[in-house]
Parts: structure tokens; sequence; C-alpha cells
């Protein structure tokens, strides 16, 4: 068993309809019951682990083998001294047949089962058993009235394998009711939902138990490791012409500090040289907190070999005075990251989109970061469409554009054509602020000048997790964006 996160190293995360394929399999080699009881027995683990001075232990078990786990947990916890009570909601004939063997064994352990969901919540814990991966529709009235109590209690909470409530694929609430857990056990695989959309919020401290079975299945996505992250150290012999040039393009008119945002950021990622090239010909042409930037007028009209050979982060700030730049920059740019108004403009303009897609084909990369609203104008579709299948989206994106889309938010996701997606552990709600957006452009065009050679998937995903980790560092409360840039600095 292992705490998941940060996660030292990229892991695989499989979905409801490839971990129920994983649980077959695993099965199918074991002994009858055999699986359940390796679970329970982590449940009842990780429980005495979290709270090892409970004397009081409630279980709450559903209907299906995510109860049955409950059952089985509850069995060892009674072993170990713990006064343990259960609900149960759901029809003892109708269980499965593991779950049915673990609650026989209840009975004659002479445990107390109880089917009423309407009393107190008076223990030191609570452990969610209610529904498991298999769920994909709003909890029933009694769940949910369980899960209410569960939400109500002040004792911490382990969710077994899913928060009840929440979508195992997506991290959406099923419903009006979803256990906000303390901590989870995801067991035999890790499940996208827990780290985007409301996963984060709802899952609590997540653990990851593999029951000693190693998956054949191919994943459905990656939770993004520490490991792409990690700064390369440099030689003594090399100069500020190793490490790339950025040119940054926004800041129309009472909007230049996002550009400049940017440009910082990527200084601070340690790109060589940083051009900020302002869509506001009236702008000062120096930053006095960074007097290292380079301003260029019009840089976007240089020749194509300069542009060809620069790191491009467009759109921060760029109100409509990045419309009309963006033919050129789609054209000609090397390496190009699209950010903001730049991805309000391509979506309103099917020239622009055809531009965007035409890149790919001529082995030009491109990153775009929209946040939920941006994707769904480039997708045409409800921004709460987009937030309900967070991982669905960013592929779309990306297959779309034919490039690399990193949807921001809670549970950040970087895809790209015919590649597995990432979702990124890392950040928290302090980025919640005006320009950390333009910061997290930036920070991609700055690592990858340095890397001209690097895949664009990796790029982007390294920035992902530098920008969040940055904030995980922060803690609590408002980062502002230049706090930020400082804070990317100092963790390295």
């Amino acid at each position: 068993m292992e705490r998941v996160l940060p996660p030292s190293r990229s892991l695989p995360l499989f979905g409801a309809a490839a971990t129920r394929a994983v649980e077959r399999r695993a099965s199918a080699g074991l002994a009858p019951h055999a699986l359940m009881a390796r679970a329970g027995l982590s449940v009842a683990r990780l429980a005495l682990a979290i709270a090892p001075h409970a004397r009081s232990v409630q279980v709450f078990a559903g209907p299906g083998n995510n109860g049955g786990d409950g059952f089985e947990a509850a069995i060892h916890l009674r072993a170990a001294g713990k006064e343990v009570s259960i609900v149960f909601v759901g029809d003892e004939a109708k269980l499965p047949a593991d779950a049915r063997d673990a609650f026989d064994r209840v009975r004659a352990a002479g445990l107390n089962v109880v089917a009423d969901s309407t009393g107190s919540t008076a223990s030191d814990l609570v452990i969610d058993a209610l529904l498991g991966v298999g769920a994909n529709r709003a909890p029933s009235p009694a769940l949910a009235a369980c899960i209410e109590r569960i939400n109500a209690s002040s004792c911490p909470v382990l969710a077994v394998d899913i928060p009840s409530g929440l979508d195992a694929d997506t991290g959406r609430p099923l419903g009006d009711a979803t256990v906000r857990a303390t901590h989870t056990i995801s067991m035999l695989t890790l499940k996208p939902g827990l780290f985007t959309g409301h996963g984060r919020d709802h899952a609590g401290d997540i653990w990851f138990d593999a029951l000693g079975i190693s998956p054949d299945e191919p994943a459905d996505a990656m939770l993004n490791g520490q490991a792409l992250a990690e700064t390369r150290s440099r030689l003594h012999a090399q100069h500020k012409g190793s490490f790339g040039d950025v040119a940054v393009i926004g800041g129309a008119p009472s909007m230049s500090g996002a550009a400049l945002l940017a440009a910082r950021a990527a200084l601070a990622a340690g790109a060589g040289r940083v051009y900020a090239s302002l869509l506001d010909d009236g702008a000062a042409s120096l930053d006095a907190g960074r007097p290292e930037l380079m301003f260029r007028r019009r840089w976007w009209q240089a020749a194509d070999e300069v542009l060809a050979q620069a790191t491009v982060a467009c759109g921060c700030g760029g109100g409509d005075a990045v419309r009309p730049v963006l033919p050129r920059v789609l054209s000609a740019s090397g390496r190009l990251v699209l950010d903001a108004d730049a991805l309000n403009a391509v979506a309103q303009d099917s020239a622009l989109q055809a531009l965007l897609r035409s890149r790919a084909v001529r082995g030009r990369g491109t990153v775009i970061t929209p946040h939920p609203l941006e994707a769904a104008r480039l997708l045409g579709m409800p921004v709460a469409k987009v937030q309900q299948d967070r991982l669905h989206a960013a592929r779309e994106l990306a297959q779309r554009f034919g490039c690399v889309a990193l949807l921001k938010g809670s549970g950040t996701v970087i895809a790209a054509p015919g590649q597995m997606p990432r979702i990124n552990p890392t950040g928290n709600a302090s980025l919640a602020t005006a320009g950390t957006g333009d910061v997290l452009a930036g920070l991609i065009g700055g690592l990858w000048a340095q890397q001209e050679s690097a895949a664009a998937l990796d790029i982007a995903s390294a920035a992902a997790y530098r920008h969040g980790r940055a904030a995980d560092l922060h803690g609590a409360g408002p980062l502002l964006a230049n706090d930020l840039i400082e804070a990317l600095r100092l963790a390295g």
C-alpha cells in the first residue's frame, strides 16, 4: 500500500470498464472470494493506520461488491478489538456471490447489522463502502440518506475505492449526494476520477493497494509524475544561446500585464533570451521589475527563419488585437503555445482553425492551454459538458486541432493525438487568481525553448507539474501571479 500524492513517478489510471476487466481476470486466477478478502484486509489495515485510537467504527455497506469489501473490513476490525456497527443498504438475497459470502460471515461473527439510514453517526471512524466503480447514476434515496449521514459526521471518513456518488471515470458527482472523504483507498487500480473534476475535493488523501495484481489491460490515462519536471543540470560551457529564445506576443491596450507575466515566467523557466512583443504600440518598452526582458515591436513581422527558430507564446492579454497577428504566427512559428485570447480568436474563425491543424502536417509543434470555457468555445459545446468528462474533452481538442491540449482546472488534463492522456496531480485553488494561466503559458515556452527536440506532450506535462507544485508549496490562500513566478524559480 502506498500514499499516492505527490507521485514520484507516473502511474497508470484505469476507468470503470478497464478495472472490471482487471478484476475478472484476477478473480479467475484466485480461489473463490480471495480477491475480496484481500481488499477487506487492506481497508482494515488502512483504517487502523489512520485512526489507531478509534474505539468505534461504523461501516456503511451498499448492495454490491463495494459493500462486500466493507463487510470483510468489519470482520477484521472486530478481530482487532474495535466496536463495529454496519449500516447495510440493499437486499441480501441479491448480493453478488463474493459479497454474500462476506455478509454471511459478518452474521456468523455476531456483528450488528442494521438497515436504518436515519440514525446518528457517533463513531470515531466511518467507512464508506456504499457504491463502487460501477456506479453510473445518482444514488437512490436510501443511499443518499446514508451519504448525508456520512458527510455530517465529525470523524475521519475512509472511502473504499471511490467516494460514493462520484463517477470513477470523470470525477463528476453523479447526483446531489456525494461522499466527502478524508481518505480514499483505491484498490486493484487507480481511477481517473479521483484526480480530476471534483475528485480531489471528495477523495481526500488517496492511497493505493494493487492487491498483488499486475493489470494486463491497457490504462485509460496516466497520472503525471515528478520525473518529467525535474530540472536538468547545466554544463559550465553553456551560454545563454544554449537555452533558446522565447517570444511572447500579447498585451493589447490595458492588458500588457498578462504578456509581461508570461515573459517573466519564461525567464524563470530558464530560457536564454525572452522577447516581449506587445500589441499596444504605446506601451512602455521596459519592465522595471525584470529589466532583462527585451522588447521588440511587431516581432511577428521578422523573417521566417527567426520565427521558425523561436518558441512563441501568443495570446496572453491579446484582446481583439491578436486576431490579425495569428495567421502569421500560426504559419511561421517553430514551436507555438496558444493561450487565452488567441484561443478565442481561433474558436471564431475556421480559417485560423485550418492553419492550426496544418501545423502538425508541417511538423510544427503546438500546445494550446484552454481553461474550461475556452475549451467549450473551441469544441462548440456548453462548458458543463466539458467539465462532465474532462478527459474526453482534452482528447477531442487534441484530435480536432492536431496539437497538445492542456485543459486547465482541477486535475489539469494533457492530451496529444493518438497518445495516452495525462492527469496532473499538483496544484490547488490558490492558483485561482488572475494571471496564473499566463504564467503557465510562459513556463511552457521557457521549458520548450531549452529542449527544442522534446515532445510537446512531455514539455506541457512538466510545466503543469511544476506550476502546480509551486502552488502546493505555497499552501492555502491566494497565490498572486507574480509571486507564483518567484515560487517557480525557487522550486527549481
